[in-house]
């Protein structure tokens, strides 16, 4: 039987880029714990799971829309080296940011000029094409 929307699923799972790189895995740890419908997934890796009966495993591509969207140029944005204080950056280092309302934003250092710093807002995985070993392990409270 396969899980429905708003049940709980433990699932475990490599994901691997187009060059066949792995970029994250639940293996040797436990399996990765959500909620069907809750958006905490990727929406590809999500119908993925939901089409999987318990104990079942599939490996499945995802284009960009379905994994991290698009790269968005407009994610790119400068900042005065200043505001940067004593922290020296430095190219691929992540910062985290809280804007005026209190939210919470991560950005990876894209380049150091001489007066300002550009971050790079856009997920590290936006626009690329993922692939993911999946297996349904449970559905909880089944």
């Amino acid at each position: 039987m396969k899980p429905q929307s708003g049940e709980t699923v433990r699932v475990h799972y490599r994901g691997t880029l187009a060059d066949g790189s792995e970029f994250d895995s639940s293996t040797g740890s436990d399996p990765l714990e959500f909620t069907l419908g809750d958006g905490m997934v990727i929406p590809g890796f999500e119908s993925a799971v939901s089409d999987l009966a318990v104990g079942e495993s599939a490996t499945v591509t995802l284009g960009v829309e379905d994994a991290y969207g698009p790269r968005n140029d407009e994610a790119l944005q400068q900042f005065p080296r200043e505001a940067f204080g004593d922290m020296e950056p430095v190219v691929g280092i992540v910062v985290g940011l809280q804007g005026p309302n209190g939210e919470e934003a991560a950005a990876t250092i894209a380049e150091v000029g001489d007066e300002t710093v550009t971050l790079d807002f856009n997920h590290p995985l936006a626009g690329q094409e993922l692939t993911f070993e999946l297996t349904l392990v449970e559905i909880v409270g089944r």
